[in-house]
C-alpha cells in the first residue's frame, strides 16, 4: 500500500509539473530555492530504500510490529459508540410526515373527467338538432335514468362520462336514423359525504365529489395520526366490504395513486401503524419507515430513504430472538440483511477519498486545478508550478482555507457574545450612570451589528521572511500566488484613502503624512500593515513592502477605557480576518 501510495503521489505531481512545462518566460518555485531540497526530499519520499530495494532501518529506530492482533474483518466490529442507545424510530418523524398541510383540501374536484360514472341525481345537458329538435337539461332519476322526450327513458347509470354522448345519440337515431346531431354534456354532479376515521386527527364526515382523491378527504380530517396511524393500510369500506387498500408510500415515491369514484356514505379507516425502523445517518432526512409486513429486505429501506452521495456501510442494530445485535455492512451486503421492526438503521460515508482537490490563484501557468494525493504538501506542489519569471512576489504566497474562515468566524462571534455580556445588563446606581450606560448600549449594540456582518477570509499566513512552510494541503485549498506590484494602498481613517506608488525606505507614517494625516476619528496608536501574505502587523513592528496595505483603525467614541480597549480588540480581530477597517 505504501509503494501504491507513492507512485501516486508521484504520478500526480509528475502531471502537474508536465502541465506546466515548455512555458516560454516561466521558472518553478523550485528554482528559487523558496524551499529547500531537504523539504522536498522529506515531502515526496515516505521511506529511504536500501540496496535491496527494502526500507532501510534508521540507526535507533525501534523495528515496529505490523501484524494485526485481531481480525476486524467481521460483522462484530464497526465504528459503534457502546454507549449511545440506538434511535427510538417512536422519536423520529414519520416517512411523509408533511404530506398533509392543507395542500390537498384547497380544492375540490368538479367531477367532469371522462372516467367519471353516471349516477342518479346527475345532470345531463342535451341538444338535438336537424331532423328534429330538442334542448333540454335531464336528471338522472332513482332508478338510472333520463328520459329522452319523444323516445322514452335511457339507462345510463353506470356510464362513463366520455361513452355518455355516443350513447345517447345511438338511442335517438333509433328513432331519427336521418339528419340528425347530438351533443350531450355532463353539467354538474351530486356531491357525496365520505366518513374518514381511524388513526386520523379530526375523525367525521366530510362532503366533496365523487372524483375527489382520498387525500382530499384525508387533508380536511386534518391528516394522519403521526404517533399511532398508518401510511400504508388505508382502507376504502362501501356497505361493510372493503373497496380497495391504498398504501400511500407508492404515492410519496412513486406519484401513484388509485383513483376510485367515491359514492355518499363510503367510508375511509386508516389502520394502525404497523411495525416501524429508525433510519438515520447519511441520508436527506431521518425519518420512521413503516414496513408493509414484519419485515422487509435493506434493498427495500435503501430504496425508500434518500441517501447521500458517497455513502458505502450501514450499521444495522436491533433485537433479535436470541439478543441484541450490531452488523456493521457494506452498501451491497446491506441489500440482502433482513430488517425487522423496531431496528436501527445507520447509513455512513465511510469511504475517504484519497486525492484532494486545490486551486491556484494569482500569478501562475497553467491550469487553476489540480487533483493531489490526500497527504501532498505545499512545498513539493509549488516546486511543480511555473510562475511568470521576475513577476511573482514569492515571499507573499497564503493559503485562503475554510476550516480557518470558520475559526475566525465562531472566535468573532465569540468575542462579540463576551462583549454584550460583559458591558449590558449591569443595573445603574445613579440617574447620570443610567444615562452612560444607555449611550454605552447603543454604541456596542451598533458596533455588535456591524461586526456580525463581516466575512472572514479565511486566510493561513505560510510565507514568514524568505522561507514558506511546508505544511499538508487540505481539500478545498486555494493558493495564492501574487503578481508583484509596484502600490500600497492606503485605507482606514486616514484624510485621503488612496493607492501610492512604492518608495523604499519609506515608513508607513509617512504614507500617511503624504496622504493627508489622520482624520478625527483615528487611533493612532492603532496603525497596521497588512502584507499581501495574509500577515497583519502593527506598522510599528514591521517595514512597508510593495503591496501592502496601511490600515489606520479607528478610535473607540466612549471615554470608557476597559470598554475601549475591548472594542479596539475586536476591531483588530476584524482587520485580521477581514481585512477591513470596520467602520464607527
Amino acid at each position: 500500500m505504501k509503494h501504491a501510495a507513492s507512485f501516486f503521489r508521484a504520478g500526480c505531481l509528475v502531471a502537474v509539473a508536465c502541465l506546466n512545462v515548455g512555458l516560454a518566460n516561466a521558472q518553478s518555485f523550485g528554482s528559487g530555492s523558496i524551499i529547500s531540497q531537504d523539504q522536498q526530499a522529506q515531502s515526496m519520499n515516505s521511506q529511504v530504500q536500501g540496496a535491496d530495494g527494502q526500507p532501510s532501518q534508521q540507526a535507533g529506530q525501534q523495528a515496529v510490529d505490523d501484524q494485526p492482533r485481531a481480525s476486524w474483518d467481521s460483522s462484530n466490529y464497526g465504528p459503534v459508540d457502546p454507549n449511545q442507545p440506538p434511535v427510538d424510530p417512536n422519536l423520529l418523524p414519520p416517512f411523509g410526515a408533511n404530506l398533509f398541510t392543507g395542500g390537498f383540501r384547497g380544492v375540490m374536484a368538479d367531477g367532469l373527467n371522462p372516467a367519471y360514472t353516471i349516477k342518479p341525481g346527475d345532470q345531463i345537458n342535451l341538444r338535438v338538432w336537424g331532423g328534429t329538435q330538442m334542448q333540454s337539461v335531464l336528471t338522472v332519476d332513482s332508478q338510472g335514468n333520463i328520459f329522452l322526450p319523444g323516445i322514452g327513458p335511457l339507462n345510463v347509470q353506470g356510464t362513463s362520462n366520455s361513452e355518455l354522448n355516443s350513447r345517447v345519440t345511438t338511442a335517438i337515431k333509433s328513432v331519427y336514423p336521418e339528419n340528425v346531431q347530438v351533443y350531450t354534456n355532463l353539467q354538474g354532479v351530486q356531491p357525496v359525504g365520505v366518513f374518514v376515521t381511524g388513526y386520523v386527527k379530526n375523525p367525521g364526515r366530510y362532503s366533496g365529489t365523487p372524483s375527489d382523491s382520498m387525500l382530499y378527504f384525508l387533508d380536511q380530517a386534518g391528516g394522519i395520526d403521526q404517533t399511532l396511524g398508518s401510511y400504508r393500510q388505508i382502507v376504502i369500506k362501501r356497505g361493510g366490504q372493503t373497496v380497495d387498500t391504498v398504501d400511500l408510500y407508492d404515492f410519496l415515491i412513486n406519484g401513484n395513486m388509485p383513483h376510485p369514484q367515491f359514492r355518499d356514505g363510503d367510508t375511509i379507516v386508516v389502520e394502525e401503524r404497523g411495525p416501524a425502523v429508525a433510519v438515520v445517518g447519511d441520508v436527506q432526512r431521518p425519518f420512521r419507515y413503516e414496513l408493509a409486513g414484519e419485515s422487509l429486505t435493506g434493498g427495500d429501506v435503501t430504496n425508500l430513504a434518500r441517501l447521500r452521495s458517497g455513502v458505502s456501510h450501514v450499521l444495522l442494530r436491533g433485537d433479535r430472538p436470541d439478543g441484541p445485535m450490531a452488523s456493521y455492512l457494506t452498501l451491497d451486503e446491506f441489500r440482502t440483511a433482513e430488517i425487522e421492526r423496531g431496528d436501527e438503521v445507520v447509513f455512513s460515508a465511510d469511504q475517504r477519498n484519497e486525492s484532494i482537490v486545490v486551486q491556484v490563484e494569482g500569478s501562475y501557468y497553467g491550469p487553476s486545478r489540480y487533483v493531489l494525493p490526500r497527504d501532498a504538501h505545499l512545498g513539493e506542489f509549488l516546486n511543480a508550478i511555473s510562475v511568470p519569471k521576475n513577476m511573482t512576489s514569492y515571499q507573499d504566497v497564503s493559503i485562503r482555507r475554510e476550516s480557518v474562515a470558520e475559526q475566525q468566524e465562531e472566535s468573532l462571534k465569540e468575542s462579540l457574545r463576551r462583549l454584550e455580556q460583559t458591558y449590558l445588563g449591569y443595573p445603574a446606581r445613579t440617574t447620570g450612570e443610567g444615562e452612560i450606560q444607555v449611550r454605552q448600549a447603543e454604541l456596542i449594540q451598533k458596533f455588535v451589528q456591524k461586526a456580525s456582518q463581516v466575512e472572514p477570509t479565511g486566510r493561513l499566513v505560510v510565507a514568514r521572511g524568505d522561507s514558506i512552510a511546508d505544511i499538508r494541503l487540505q481539500d478545498g485549498d486555494v493558493i495564492t500566488i501574487p503578481e508583484s506590484s509596484d502600490s500600497v494602498l492606503l485605507s482606514g481613517e486616514v484624510t485621503i484613502p488612496q493607492a501610492m506608488v512604492y518608495t523604499p525606505g519609506m515608513s508607513a507614517e509617512d504614507y500617511i503624512q503624504q496622504a493627508g494625516g489622520y482624520t478625527a476619528r483615528a487611533d493612532e496608536d492603532q496603525v497596521l500593515v497588512v502584507h499581501r501574505n495574509g500577515a497583519v502587523i502593527s506598522a510599528g513592528d514591521t517595514e512597508v513592502r510593495s503591496g501592502d496595505e496601511i490600515m489606520v483603525l479607528p478610535a473607540a467614541p466612549t471615554s470608557n477605557i476597559e470598554l475601549a480597549t475591548s472594542i479596539t480588540q475586536i476591531l483588530y480581530q476584524v482587520a485580521v480576518a477581514t481585512k477591513v477597517a470596520l467602520d464607527l
